[in-house]
């Protein structure tokens, strides 16, 4: 009989923990190599070749290079991939030269899964020659305009060699006639969304249009160059394509990494075309916790009582964390009249807000999570102005922001964003302490060494404080964030903004909640707003060294926490004070702007 498993014979037991990995994108501008996270299976990639040079003397526009992209292109993880990004083909200078070809780009080549895409033809040769034509590629470059007694020459062929779905538009083709308000042009090249257009008596060939058919991504590249003109200018494709010129002036190149095709002239310098860019999107990866196997029943009940049976149906939750604002500097007797503007409050957020500042989502289960929601720093005092205090979700801390410095000659402190400087000190340092995406900036620099030193305002979530200047320096700014949009009460959009600097003149001004700093004893500093993680204002004196006036900084704005669930979640709050709303798409959006739990069931 079967020893060890109640009887019961089955495959070994073993608690898988749960797996997660965020969402990586590698945006290779030259060649090298990507290395794939060790969880991933699949990528989505984008391939653009490098653009063709355009062709002067009334000479056809460069072509995009070829636009490919794939999705879930299996690979494995923890694994190199080369990749190489193609440069932009020459300018075709002098006319005689008919623009070069760009040069390819690839992913993985030499293996199965390889994505190459061709680099875009160079424009066609205008002037008195028609030897030479324009050249096929990705996207086909424009023909020239010819003349007198020869004819124009036809566009590059596009989407050559072919694929499917096409890389790329062919171009237009050149005018050589001598009558009418456009004496001879070259056509446009070609784009990756659409063909260049062909040059007439009344207007040069414009570029091809770019692309944004990648899914995922909105950004328009791959556009083609616009050709030369004898008497009338062409317009770009858009996506990184040059417009080309007329009589002497000098056509753009294609910009650099959107494979754009450079711009043909009419008698000046014609454009390179633009280097390519290979882009690798790794996607999000969680893996629940799994038990497999067949469990004798005594021993999930022992696990439960352990506590070690659960969270086998984990759900993402995206978050707002903001701590709270660090209080402004105090302006002080016989040291500089001027004080430095609070640190905001750390910044961390996933989901929504700007891009480069999102962390990965959290894998959370049902239950009870306790929420702190961190205060504004105190105003400042003769030793130092405060931080704000942290607040906290899970595993989600954002520091409290950094005090201003001291008229006194304290240094502004570090923390979530650092706290602004006086006069004669150092500002505080953000990202304090240190996580990635960064949770803040460091605070502005203070003027050294007058009687009348300016402040620097505190760090903000998106920028350092600013520093000293005619006014007191401006407070970092804030961090859009709408990840409490629609169904809910809570109206700030904005957060983590710097407290401005002190200054006998016009406080700096903060952003996303951050406070202005003092004007002098008649105008106080500002308060950071509440549950926006701002910092406050610095102090400033009516006149140096007078003790009768020195004026204390502004409050920190207390921090925030707001957490998104998903639509087949249900959540409650408290206390009462804190807030739940439906957003119309079904997810769930709990709002503290006091500390207490959130329960999700």
């Amino acid at each position: 009989m079967a020893q060890g498993n109640g009887g019961v014979i089955g495959p070994t037991q073993v608690i898988t923990p749960a797996q997660n990995q965020c969402a990586v994108t590698h945006t290779k501008t030259s060649s090298g190599t990507i290395t794939t996270a060790a969880l991933t299976t699949s990528v989505n990639v984008l391939v653009i070749g490098g653009g063709g040079g355009g062709a002067r003397d009334r000479g056809g526009g460069g072509a995009a290079g070829g636009y490919r992209f794939c999705c879930s292109v299996s690979v494995c993880g923890s694994s190199p991939y080369a990749v190489v990004v193609g440069g932009g083909g020459a300018a075709g200078n002098p006319g005689a030269n008919t623009g070069a070809k760009g040069c390819n780009s690839s992913f993985a080549p030499g293996t199965p899964i390889e994505i190459t895409s061709t680099g875009g033809g160079g424009g066609g040769t205008g002037g008195g020659s028609n030897t030479g034509a324009a050249l096929d590629g990705g996207s086909g470059g424009g023909g020239g305009g010819i003349g007198p007694g020869q004819p124009a020459t036809p566009g590059g062929c596009g989407n050559t060699p072919p694929t499917s779905p096409p890389q790329g538009n062919d171009g237009g083709d050149g005018n050589g006639t001598e009558s009418g308000p456009v004496s001879r042009g070259g056509g446009g090249g070609g784009g990756a969304g659409g063909a260049g257009t062909t040059a007439t008596t009344s207007q040069v060939g414009n570029g091809g249009n770019a692309s944004n058919a990648w899914p995922g991504d909105c950004t328009a590249r791959a556009g083609g160059g616009g050709g030369g003109g004898q008497s009338s200018a062409s317009s770009a494709g858009g996506g990184g394509g040059a417009a080309g010129t007329t009589g002497p002036t000098n056509a753009s190149g294609g910009t650099a990494n959107t494979g754009g095709g450079g711009g043909g002239s009419g008698d000046g310098t014609a454009g390179s075309g633009g280097s390519g860019v290979v882009i690798v999107k790794e996607p999000a990866i969680s893996n629940p916790k799994s038990a497999p196997g067949v469990w004798q029943m005594n021993t999930v009940y022992d696990l439960v009582k352990q506590g070690c049976w659960s969270g086998f149906n984990p759900f993402s939750v995206d978050y707002l964390v903001v701590g709270g604002g660090g209080g402004g500097g105090q302006a002080m007797q016989g040291g500089s009249p001027y004080a430095g503007g609070g640190g905001a409050g750390g910044y961390r957020a996933s989901g929504y807000g700007p891009s480069p500042l999102r962390g990965c989502a959290l894998s959370l289960t049902p239950g009870d999570y306790p929420i702190t929601v961190g205060a504004g720093g105190a105003t400042g005092s003769p030793s130092c102005a405060r931080n704000g205090t942290n607040s906290i979700f899970s595993s989600i801390t954002s520091a409290g922001g950094g005090g201003g410095g001291q008229g006194s000659g304290q240094p502004g402190n570090d923390g979530g964003s650092g706290g602004g400087a006086a006069g004669n000190t150092n500002p505080g340092s953000g990202n304090t302490p240190p996580v990635t995406p960064p949770q803040g900036n460091d605070g502005g620099t203070g003027e050294p060494g007058t009687s009348t030193s300016e402040a620097g305002g505190g760090g903000g979530a998106t920028a350092a404080g600013g520093n000293h200047g005619p006014t007191g320096g401006a407070g970092g700014a804030g961090a859009p964030n709408t990840i409490n949009a629609c169904g809910t009460p809570f109206s700030q959009t904005s957060f983590a903004g710097g407290g401005g600097g002190g200054r006998c003149g016009a406080g700096g001004s903060g952003g996303g909640g951050g406070a202005s700093g003092s004007h002098n004893t008649q105008y106080p500093a500002s308060s950071g707003t509440a549950n926006t993680g701002g910092g406050g204002g610095g102090g400033a004196s009516a006149s140096p060294g007078n003790p009768s006036c020195a004026q204390k900084g502004g409050l920190g704005g207390s921090g925030v926490v707001i957490v998104r669930t998903p639509s087949a979640t249900s959540i409650s709050v408290s206390p009462g004070t804190n807030a739940t709303a439906t957003h119309p798409g079904g997810q769930k959006i709990a709002t503290f702007t006091v500390s207490g739990t959130l329960t999700i069931t």
